[in-house]
């Protein structure tokens, strides 16, 4: 094999910021490179240079062994490369076609749908990306959308393919088959590199390993010769600690019960069909199952944020069926949303700001609805140091954030006022390794302090890590719940599929 491309000594900076410090990149022709290391270890800043996002303060590429100058998005496109990014760039209104041909203008000003639409299905056909030409993007699950974004670089001629967090949005099965078309993308010829920090999912795909600690080269490995442990010890300079052992909760102190719930989805639909379940003190009910199955809307009944059609909600014995979202705070409970960027934050916002949403209303942070901006400032400081923000910065705007510093910010914000029930959905999602260590150990030392913790997840692995019990959803219902320790994995991906029949012991 050849080297398809060479990265040697790129070096970005902003700022005062080091982001990459002579990083080198060696990726085989034909092969699948996993780039990988801890959220701000410079994996995104590096592609973002390939893809001509960002010019290189020094450091030099090569595609085929010959320089390659590449001055924008436009140039890397030109060259073969194609970007398909954690955040989508479709437009949601238009129809998968439409979507894919956009911003390509080799065909000119006029464009021949028929012509398109059967371009289209021949990659589809040759990749095994199945997604209806003429469907409109905002209809799409994100899985779906996903795929338009492979085949809108497929379209334009793409040998070199780069993944950023592929799998950050996408449920179990949906990772499933975007592997499958990954590997189909490598046996058709294509090269691709996935950014990740999910080893699991290095193991499933990938030829070759780089890993960045710090913004620097902290090793290369072929995956077929290296443990987990091996990698994990590169990405974070130190060996990963498992779980504490933890008792069975103690209090059977019921503090959030559920009966009877049903409620609407956005479009009318129903999304939750009498639910019931009970989170005692100093216990996590985990909530598995396949996104889009109403564990989303479950969470925003709990917190006021949807008005439920039916049933009952208490929170320590309280009715809080018709309350709203600031009257359920106001009751003990906080709410750690699946979406940080869009539910969590507001991205525009300083850390110090973020850190007090919801507070802001009263003391110490205002005095007759004036806001104090010193104590903030020092507030701020004191909470981005307790929940390790990096860097600990209360005046950083959250948006600049790694993913796993903002989640931090979530977690110091809605953490930090001791709840006695914590709604947490999708807690890791997106995060590295690190990362996702720090947020378990904080959920951990929230149980063992008492709260009760209603856990939502599509990850298997970290629901049957945290959960005491485990609950399954599908299709709005409940359809077992089980003791953590009866709960294989077999038994709930059969239970998340809709075979209730595994429920029983």
């Amino acid at each position: 094999m050849t080297a398809l491309l060479e990265m040697q000594g790129i070096r970005k900076r902003f700022g005062e910021l080091v982001a990459l410090d002579g990083v080198d990149l060696s990726v085989e022709e034909r092969d699948v490179h996993a780039l990988l290391g801890e959220n701000g270890a410079g994996k995104s800043t590096l592609m973002n240079v390939l893809y001509g996002l960002y010019a290189p303060d020094g450091g030099r590429i090569l595609l085929r062994g010959e320089d390659a100058r590449i001055g924008g998005p436009r140039d890397a496109i030109a060259r073969g490369i194609g970007m398909i990014h954690q955040h989508f760039m479709l437009i949601p209104p238009l129809t998968v076609t439409e979507n894919v041909v956009l911003g390509d203008e080799r065909t000119g000003a006029l464009l021949d749908r028929r012509v398109i639409r059967e371009r289209v299905r021949e990659l589809q056909s040759r990749f095994g990306i199945e997604v209806d030409p003429d469907a409109r993007v905002e209809d799409l699950p994100l899985g779906l959308q996903q795929r338009v974004e492979i085949l809108k670089v497929l379209y334009r001629g793409s040998d070199l393919l780069v993944f950023d967090e592929p799998t950050a949005v996408l449920t179990p099965q949906e990772v499933d088959e975007l592997f499958a078309i990954v590997r189909t993308l490598r046996e058709q010829g294509k090269t691709v590199i996935l950014i990740t920090h999910k080893l699991r999912e290095v193991f499933a795909v990938t030829d070759r390993i780089t890993v960045l600690r710090l913004g620097r080269n902290a090793g290369s490995l072929v995956t077929s010769a290296t443990t987990a442990g091996e990698i994990a010890r590169l990405m974070v300079g130190r060996e990963l600690r498992e779980l504490r052992p933890r008792a069975t909760a103690g209090s059977r102190d019921v503090v959030l019960e559920v009966t009877g719930l049903g409620a609407l989805s956005d479009r009318g639909t129903p999304a939750l069909l009498d639910v019931g379940l009970t989170v005692h003190a100093g216990e996590v009910l985990g909530i598995a199952g396949i996104g889009g199955n109403g564990q989303s809307e479950l969470a925003e009944c709990i917190m006021g944020l949807r008005r439920p059609t039916a049933g009952d909600m208490r929170i320590g014995g309280a009715d809080v069926s018709r309350d709203g979202p600031r009257r359920t705070r106001a009751g003990g409970v906080c709410y750690v949303p699946e979406d940080r960027r869009r539910e969590g934050l507001v991205l525009a916002f300083t850390v110090a700001d973020n850190l007090i949403l919801g507070k802001q209303a009263g003391p110490p942070y205002a005095t007759f609805g004036v806001l104090d901006p010193q104590v903030i400032e020092r507030e701020g400081a004191l909470l981005a140091r307790e929940f390790d923000v990096r860097p600990p910065n209360p005046l950083a705007i959250a948006g600049n954030l790694s993913g796993g510093n903002q989640q931090k910010v979530v977690l110091g914000r809605e953490l930090s006022s001791s709840p006695r029930l914590i709604v947490v959905s999708q807690p890791s999602r997106g995060l590295d390794i690190a990362a996702t260590e720090y947020v378990h150990d904080r959920l951990l030392e929230q149980r063992a302090r008492g709260a009760a913790i209603l856990l939502i997840s599509s990850e298997l692995d970290e629901i049957r890590a945290l959960s005491d019990r485990i609950a399954v959803m599908y299709e709005g219902r409940i359809v077992a719940t089980l003791p953590a320790a009866e709960a294989t994995e077999e038994r709930l991906g059969l239970l998340m599929a809709g075979h209730e029949s595994a429920g029983a012991a």
